[in-house]
């Protein structure tokens, strides 16, 4: 069987690193978006490379549709047709609703909400003619259970979920599952530059397991959905936070 075809979202850096390698690791062929405006792509290319990954990224603005049909398109042709789509792009603009602009507000929808559809869009056809695909959202924890000052993630990231249900239902016959995965404070470099004494007193005393999570222990979850064996789990939210939030 050919290698099958990876393609996630804001792969460069934190999180999305860490699912490119562990699917790289599992012997998919990997493709990872970027934004336009980052003009680090080749440096961060070269020092997969130099690790011994061999990934290939185009531009997407996530948030726009057109740009997301041009870079399934130039995977397509250039790799051949996304079996499992990652989409894990996200941003955020914290602050109090009082203080929230419209621009503030639309960004966030438009970027970790918008860019869900953009993206699935795209290759869901696929998916359906050639009878198999996974599709995995990643939310967070504050979809779950909000957040102070994140009334545009929270919502966004929720209503990811919501996709994920009505989708799943349509697509299920197809061997097509869609599942979202609800991550907590992951260690990456956006959490480890919260300064220590905010972490220490107000962040890990909220999670039972008492650190933060691994980038690849998230890594190895999407591993899991993707693989065959996940084929019977598809309209699910998987919480994996170190209990910090429990349903």
């Amino acid at each position: 069987m050919a290698k099958r075809i990876v393609l996630v979202t804001g792969g460069m850096g934190g999180l999305g690193e860490s699912i490119c390698t562990g699917m790289a690791d599992q012997g998919y062929t990997v493709v990872a978006t970027a934004s336009p405006s980052n003009k680090s792509a080749p440096e961060w290319i070269a020092a997969m490379k130099e690790k011994g990954y061999d990934f290939r990224v185009v531009p997407c603005d996530v948030g726009d549709y057109d740009s997301c049909a041009a870079a399934v398109k130039e995977v397509t042709e250039a790799v051949g047709p996304v079996d499992v789509l990652v989409n894990n792009a996200g941003i955020t603009r914290d602050m109090t609703f009082k203080k929230m602009t419209k621009a503030d507000w639309d960004a966030v929808i438009r970027t970790n909400l918008d860019s869900v559809f953009n993206m699935t869009k795209q290759v869901m056809d696929g998916m359906v003619d050639r009878g198999w695909g996974r599709v995995i959202n990643i939310s967070s924890v504050n979809g779950q259970k909000g957040a102070f000052g994140q009334t545009n993630y929270s919502a966004a990231k929720a209503g990811m979920h919501g996709f994920t249900k009505a989708l799943a239902l349509e697509v299920s016959k197809k061997g097509v599952t869609v599942n979202t995965i609800s991550p907590g404070y992951i260690g990456t470099k956006m959490v480890t530059a919260i300064p220590k004494e905010i972490l220490d007193s107000k962040i890990l005393p909220q999670i039972p397991v008492g650190r933060l999570g691994k980038p690849e222990e998230v890594a190895g979850l999407i591993i899991y959905l993707a693989s065959d064996e996940a084929a019977f789990l598809t309209g699910a939210n998987i919480s994996i936070n170190g209990g910090q939030h429990m349903q």
